[in-house]
């Protein structure tokens, strides 16, 4: 092999190895976290965009993703606030509420099979009663305030915690359960230290579902009787045909289940970080 061959072979060699290492940096920016969500919502509002200009759809059938931004404009800084605030701690309390109430029947089920038994069937009823169709009765007789509205949002919130919650704690083996036991180990510490640390990734779990159904409660209850929040935001602008504004209303009820959906993920990597489940590679 002369000089120029292998001088020849090892560029060829170069420009493969560079070709290998662009596309597998290629792959590495395509497979980044959020890369292709964020590019597939682009592309969905490019064509959202597109459709309503080309087929000349009606503003108050579906607005344009640019005119559902001049929805915000027409609205101050300082109510989009207020509305913000008072959807978010009706949402926070009957979350919070919802919780206090659904860990403990939950521990309550996993250690009882009479009470499971007694007291499963009735959880199913009340979630299997519309809240929309119950929602009125609530605000009749709890009044016009925030305690309604509370309730309504720990309505929705509840069942998805306690099913997950005591799935979770059946989960534990049950030879630790027998070990404990044979230990004589107290029930707080086999319910804390044995059973819990199973059924923290099926609460969490719950936790993100819940949140984002407790931002749905709160709106269902301004449906029913409020005079703020995004609820009544959205109700009332579509009573006066502001499509626009009812849509923007929309979008920011969107980013707050998101975000607050992003915070319970947040505090289970913070705090429970063995827990979550394991990336693929």
């Amino acid at each position: 092999m002369t000089m120029s061959d292998t001088s020849e072979a090892s560029s060829s060699n170069a420009q493969r190895e560079e070709g290998l290492t662009w596309r597998l940096a290629a792959r590495r920016a395509f497979h980044a976290p959020g890369l292709l969500p964020a590019t597939t919502f682009i592309l969905v509002l490019l064509v959202w965009e597109a459709s309503c200009r080309l087929f000349e759809i009606p503003t108050f059938v579906l607005p344009a993703p640019s005119r559902i931004l001049g929805g915000f404009d027409s609205i101050a800084v300082a109510r989009w606030i207020d509305h913000v605030w008072a959807t978010l701690r009706v949402a926070l309390i009957g979350y919070i509420a919802s919780i206090a109430i659904a860990l403990p029947i939950a521990v309550l089920l996993a250690r009882s099979e009479i009470l499971s038994r007694a007291i499963y069937p009735i959880l199913v009823v009340v979630q299997s009663t519309p809240v929309v169709a119950v929602a009125p009765i609530i605000i009749v007789a709890l009044g016009s305030g925030d305690l309604p509205r509370v309730v309504i949002t720990c309505l929705i919130t509840f069942f998805p915690l306690v099913v997950s919650t005591t799935t979770g704690l059946m989960a534990t083996p049950p030879e630790l359960i027998e070990l404990s036991r044979s230990l004589r180990a107290p029930i707080i510490r086999e319910i804390t230290q044995i059973r819990f640390p199973y059924a923290v990734p099926y609460i969490f779990s719950a936790l993100r579902i819940s949140v984002t159904l407790a931002v749905i409660g709160a709106v269902v209850a301004e449906f029913v009787a409020a005079d703020k929040g995004i609820g009544y935001f959205i109700q009332f602008s579509t009573s006066m045909f502001q499509v626009q504004q009812a849509w923007a209303g929309l979008v920011v009820l969107v980013l707050l289940s998101l975000i607050l959906f992003q915070i319970v993920t947040l505090a289970q990597r913070i705090w429970f970080p063995w827990s979550l489940p394991k990336e693929r590679t």
